[in-house]
């Protein structure tokens, strides 16, 4: 690690350079070129495909702290995404051979594939001190290959001018274009993913950047999904006639996303429909309801993170991937905490009270992860059930 804007003398062929002038040098896989983005770090051991492709790491460079990475190789299954969404990766070892059966592509080979720029042989346990005890922060990946293509003043200065991920609104630069319908369920050995036959509900999802997945676990519940943009209005989405929306995970800072989001989830609210939130979507609904949101130091991502259910006093090991949180002293009367994160205390769920509205800010579809959380797909099932049947649902709030 050093702060000095030289070359890195050979055989270094990168180098990640932070916009506090830090510059870790090491050794350039995938992609040429440099790549600009919010550094973070993720401490899940799988999954490196899946957290690529994931919508919620657009404009981020992860680091992943698990050292070998590769192992498994990558196929045309493990995605999350129609596409790379993340700006660039950052390992320590050198990327393992793969060693499984279901591998097609190594993944330096995937990478090159997608034009993903990363690095590896940096001390990514110091990058991710520096960044815990810093703050995120901007930076760059310079794979270059030869040294005359890389000016750190240059990259210093683009640097100084890259947008902060605070007040930066992404989800309407992920999202699908148009509606689709999604019947796709759950993967499984042998068999691969299934597809939906017998419909029994009908979920509207507003797609901030959501995680395939996500709608995989819906469909396996028996929804019939209609996947729709982010700037879709109430009247267009209450149109579809659904029986339950969906709000999906999603890039960017929640603010800025709720200036268009904000009013649509309202009206939902208004509409008695269930609702359930992911992530962003967790963020969003909050908003709507009242609270307010705010950007955590360093963010919380990975598959290990312990959260609280504080109405079952059950603790669920959870995947996480969010760089802001909502703010659980400022909650608005009738809207619950219902789980809590046991590393920092911040808030993971909420609930409106006496109506089949909940969110939670961890990830149950994992992929990568646990299932310790699956549950709050079949209870939002269970909500979809009981409004059909026109059940009252005081008891609802159980999240």
């Amino acid at each position: 690690m050093t702060d000095t804007g030289s070359i890195p003398p050979a055989p270094y062929t990168a180098a990640l350079i932070l916009a506090d002038g830090t510059v870790f040098p090491g050794f350039g896989i995938g992609a040429e070129g440099t790549t600009f983005g919010e550094i973070c770090f993720t401490t899940g051991m799988t999954g490196y495909q899946e957290t690529l492709t994931d919508p919620s790491f657009a404009q981020q460079i992860i680091t992943f702290t698990f050292p070998h990475i590769g192992n498994v190789g990558t196929n045309e299954e493990d995605l999350e995404a129609r596409r790379v969404f993340a700006s660039g990766l950052v390992i320590r070892q050198p990327i393992t051979n793969p060693s499984n059966f279901r591998n097609a592509l190594h993944l330096n080979d995937w990478l090159n594939k997608n034009g993903v720029i990363g690095l590896s042989g940096i001390d990514t346990r110091a990058l991710t001190c520096h960044i815990r005890l810093n703050g995120a922060q901007n930076a760059a990946i310079c794979h270059y290959g030869k040294a005359e293509k890389y000016d750190p003043a240059a990259i210093q200065r683009q640097l100084a001018n890259w947008p902060a991920m605070k007040g930066l609104e992404l989800a309407a630069k992920v999202t699908c274009d148009a509606p689709y319908e999604w019947t796709q369920t759950e993967w499984e050995l042998g068999q691969g993913y299934g597809t939906l036959t017998r419909p029994e509900y009908h979920v509207v999802a507003i797609d901030f950047g959501a995680k395939q997945n996500i709608l995989r676990c819906l469909a396996a519940r028996c929804c019939r999904v209609t996947v729709v943009p982010a700037q879709t209005d109430a009247e267009t989405i209450l149109g579809y006639q659904p029986d339950g929306i969906f709000l999906s995970n999603g890039p960017g800072d929640p603010a800025q996303t709720g200036k268009y989001a904000t009013s649509v989830i309202q009206a939902l609210v208004k509409s008695g429909l269930p609702i359930f939130g992911i992530c962003l979507g967790h963020q969003l609904l909050a908003q709507a309801l009242g609270a307010k949101t705010e950007k955590l130091p360093q963010g919380h991502r990975g598959a290990n993170h312990p959260v609280k259910n504080k109405n079952t006093g059950c603790v669920e090991i959870t995947s996480q991937n969010h760089g802001f949180v909502v703010k659980a002293d400022a909650l608005p009367a009738g809207v619950e905490e219902t789980h809590l994160s046991l590393f920092d205390g911040t808030n993971e769920g909420i609930c409106l009270k006496g109506r089949p509205v909940f969110s939670v800010q961890h990830h149950p579809e994992a992929s990568p992860g646990p299932r310790d959380s699956a549950y709050l797909f079949d209870q939002f099932v269970s909500a979809m059930k009981s409004a059909k049947a026109g059940v009252n649902q005081k008891e609802e709030c159980r999240a």
